[in-house]
């Protein structure tokens, strides 16, 4: 629906304290799912990053890449596995994993970004060890008195450290981030995007940390909504299971972030269009926002 010329002022005066609060603050966005399928989708998504970087905030993208991984380790017969929702990463899978991350998707999503007027910079977590990270191990209960079983995940890595000093050095850019982490050794490790998106966030003390998802956000019993929950309300709705499955661990993710100096944690719908700017610039937001008890609204 086309906006009458007096909706399009009153969603720009809305805008407008928004964007007065959040001049030159560092917002993290994880960017994933349906957002980087869909076509306009991914335009406007790389529009809505250059706005945001024009207006004064300091943007920062993290992006995954599950599905395009999965397309090239199947037409290399490769097969795929998953514990827990993380794909079981050997030696060969990780070699796919960063030529399809970080020289695929990630120019893919710069050359977008730049080609709407931004200045995107392609980074790796490998990057001036940007991200810092160690094996992750699962442990399942044993049975009984049966101990518990270590589950190998092979090369999934867990973030041990983000070292920030090379962001600073882009503060005139829009850091595009690949979620592959560097090891001790200098070994490669594939991590969770949302994990490494709350990290950032967490090291930087940004203002926002922003999971785009295929999900409305947060819903209650009913099915409806939730815009706004501070941290202590999380573990009641966990216990009554209205945050279960997938949602858990960006949950989590959006809690250890909040815990960690963010100001507020966001999961929206990348499925919507604008969704990012909606959620910023708009009193009740389009998704649900994760702020800690103590916060003022």
């Amino acid at each position: 629906m086309e906006l009458s010329p007096q909706q399009k002022a009153e969603v720009l005066m809305e805008a407008l304290p928004y964007i007065r609060t959040f001049q030159g603050r560092q917002v993290v966005i994880k960017y994933g799912g349906h957002a980087m399928v869909d076509e306009q989708l991914k335009e406007s998504f790389a529009r809505n990053v250059v706005l945001l970087k024009l207006i004064g905030f300091k943007p920062i993208v993290v992006h995954g890449g599950g599905p395009q991984i999965g397309r090239v380790l199947e037409r290399m017969n490769i097969k795929a596995s998953f514990v827990e929702g993380m794909r079981v990463t050997d030696g060969e899978t990780m070699d796919v994993v960063e030529m399809v991350l970080g020289g695929k998707v990630n120019a893919e999503i710069v050359a977008l970004i730049n080609q709407h007027g931004g200045r995107a910079v392609g980074l790796s977590g490998k990057d001036d060890r940007l991200i810092e990270a160690e094996k992750m191990v699962i442990t399942r209960p044993g049975a009984g008195e049966q101990r518990p079983e270590i589950i190998d995940l092979g090369l999934v890595g867990r973030v041990v450290r983000v070292n920030t000093g090379l962001l600073a050095t882009l503060s005139e850019f829009i850091p595009v981030i690949a979620p592959v982490g560097v090891g001790p050794g200098g070994e490669s490790f594939n991590i969770n995007a949302d994990l490494v998106a709350g990290h950032i966030a967490g090291a930087l003390r940004a203002e926002k940390l922003i999971l785009m998802t295929d999900v409305a956000g947060v819903l209650d019993e009913s099915g409806q909504l939730i815009s706004s929950l501070r941290t202590s309300e999380v573990a009641p709705l966990r216990e009554r299971g209205v945050i279960s499955g997938g949602m858990i661990p960006k949950v989590n993710c959006c809690l250890e972030a909040v815990a960690a100096g963010v100001g507020k944690a966001h999961i929206i719908d990348g499925r919507q269009p604008h969704a990012l700017l909606l959620e910023i610039f708009t009193r009740t937001g389009v998704g649900t926002q994760i702020v800690g008890d103590s916060h003022g609204d």
